[in-house]
């Protein structure tokens, strides 16, 4: 691997280790606003008890977020010092407001609300959860925007002298059309991340604590309606990409040449080329339904599109990692399917229905208590739509390869002049040794909050000599 490949891997393992936490940290903000909006208006104990064990495991993900979110800002400066000076003036002030979001709105008024519990009046208490919750999602949005300007510059214009670019207009930056279709579409993905990590809390403890069921049933509505969202604005968001970056499209199905009707393929064996594989699982026009809205749509070939950029951009290649990024695609929506089956299930099984269904078998019945064989797969909830965050992301920045910010700025010409691999490579192993004893961190201080009762009652019923639980 040469310099570029190595400080590309750098970045992803930073990108995708820092991703792991984003979307937990996001959804369990707004679900601790949830509960403790739920135990204002009802008075309902369980749900104060729920509202201070997830606003807990928010703390801690919280925590590992920031740091793994300072050394993702420094890649911009450490591998990326091209692509920084001439991205800084559109980048810069999306960086700033986020941090200033994080460090300053959401972790002040996270401190405000962890300690002040029985210091502030109830109704000004539970506003600062709120804006914590508000907080992540303008943070998110304010990123993506970033982001969604590497999808499709916009609101940009380049100094003739020095080359660099300089944002024309912030609102405009905020209104890109890529950015209004993943935002929903994100945050979707964010509601299936932390809603699996309280389904499977919930399941593991259930016996534990009574409370740990409407956990449960709350994480697994998060997953579902969550899931719904994503599939719903992922729709939306297809057909936007086909609009702005068609290479990717084509790219998501390895099709080479223009179609229309194009059929998606479920799943391939076989080598993914101009000759289409020996075995497929295709669904017909479905691509071209994703692509344009059409089951009759036009869908542009890889090769059609090689050369219209290449009468545009000049000689190179211009064609993405294809197995990559027909596989992730495909990766992303089954892990995110699977996902939301295991929550509807779960709902299923846990729905309190007063009498049996006819023609179902026992293990389909509502109401009969979670079976055991769904605890034992209970660690699938978190890891599928974090599977499905990963895929996906990996797919929206590889397929658009070889592009840095589509159409003006290459990856090759954004690596920091004079990095050498040595360099590269003891930073690379720096990081992913901090980030594995982060990641140890992060699992045993979950582990150690869920071992924990919810409820005071049962923690005095369990140990001889109670510690107070909050």
């Amino acid at each position: 691997m040469d310099v570029l490949d190595l400080t590309r891997l750098q970045f992803a393992v930073v990108t995708i280790y820092h991703y792991l936490f984003v979307p937990v940290s996001i959804s369990l903000a707004s679900a601790a606003a949830g509960f403790q909006i739920a135990w204002i208006r009802t008075a309902n104990e369980k749900y104060l008890h729920l509202t201070k064990f997830t606003g807990k495991l928010l703390i801690v993900t919280f925590a590992v977020g920031v740091v793994t979110g300072l050394v993702q800002e420094f890649q911009f400066g450490l591998g990326w010092s091209a692509f920084a000076r001439f991205y800084g003036d559109v980048f810069g002030p999306t960086l700033a407001i986020e941090g200033m979001l994080a460090f300053f709105l959401e972790a002040t008024f996270l401190a405000l609300w962890y300690f002040g519990w029985d210091r502030l009046p109830r109704w000004l208490h539970t506003a600062t959860i709120v804006v914590v919750a508000v907080g992540t999602l303008l943070s998110a949005y304010i990123i993506l925007a970033a982001n969604s300007f590497m999808q499709n510059p916009v609101a940009y214009a380049l100094d003739p002298e020095t080359g660099r670019a300089h944002l024309t207009s912030f609102t405009e930056l905020l209104t890109n059309e890529v950015v209004l279709a993943a935002f929903p579409h994100t945050m979707g993905g964010a509601a299936m991340a932390g809603g699996g990590l309280l389904m499977a809390i919930g399941i593991w403890r259930v016996s534990a604590d009574a409370a740990f069921r409407t956990l449960s049933r709350a994480g697994a509505w998060m997953m579902l309606l969550g899931g719904a969202v994503t599939a719903i604005s992922g729709d939306h968001l297809g057909k936007v990409m086909t609009a702005v970056q068609p290479m990717k499209m084509a790219a998501a199905e390895a099709l080479y040449e223009t179609t229309t009707s194009a059929p998606f393929s479920v799943f391939a064996i076989g080598e993914l080329g101009h000759d289409r594989p020996f075995f497929s699982i295709e669904i017909p026009g479905l691509l071209s339904f994703l692509g344009t809205g059409s089951f009759g749509g036009t869908v542009q070939g890889i090769d059609d599109l090689q050369a219209l950029y290449t009468a545009q951009y000049g000689p190179g290649s211009y064609v993405p990692m294809i197995p990559v990024a027909f596989w992730t695609f495909r990766l992303m929506i089954g892990a995110g399917v699977l996902g939301m089956a295991l929550a509807a299930y779960h709902l299923w099984s846990s729905w309190s229905f007063p009498r049996r269904v006819p023609l179902l078998p026992s293990f389909l019945q509502p109401g009969g208590g979670t079976p055991g064989w769904l605890r034992r797969f209970a660690l699938l909830a978190p890891l599928l739509p974090a599977a499905a965050n990963t895929f996906g992301w990996v797919f929206t920045e590889t397929a658009r390869q070889p592009w840095l910010a589509f159409g003006i700025s290459k990856v090759a010409d954004g690596i920091s002049p004079g990095l050498t691999g040595a360099e590269v490579i003891a930073s690379l192993a720096g990081f992913t040794l901090v980030y594995g004893l982060l990641a140890v961190a992060w699992c045993r201080l979950v582990v150690h909050l869920s071992r924990k009762p919810l409820t005071p009652a049962v923690e005095a019923a369990d140990e001889p000599d109670p510690v107070p639980a909050y």
